[in-house]
């Protein structure tokens, strides 16, 4: 089981509305939309992805990570290891 099943309706939800924003921007690009506006939708889309990405990571934390620190060994370092990259990722995006 996905650490995030508890969110998942949550999540996709997330995802639909961003698939349906990036379409909306590739609309604003098709019809010339002013360039700045076109930004704004870029940026509002970044952040709605961000967010989405801070849920499963929380998630990811809370359920996975935890799971493994309880169970110790090699197990907990991966994951924690495996979160520290993700983190990094997401800090550099």
């Amino acid at each position: 089981m996905a650490g995030y099943e508890p969110k998942k309706d949550d999540i996709v939800r997330r995802l639909r509305r961003i698939e349906g924003q990036v379409r909306g921007l590739q609309r604003m690009v098709e019809q010339d939309t002013y360039c700045i506006d076109v930004l704004t939708q870029v940026s509002a889309t970044n952040a709605a992805l961000q967010s989405c990405a801070v849920v499963l990571l929380d998630e990811h934390l809370n359920c996975c990570v935890s799971e493994a620190i309880v169970q110790g060994g090699d197990q907990a370092r991966t994951k924690v290891g495996e979160a520290s990259k993700a983190i990094a990722r997401l800090l550099r995006a």
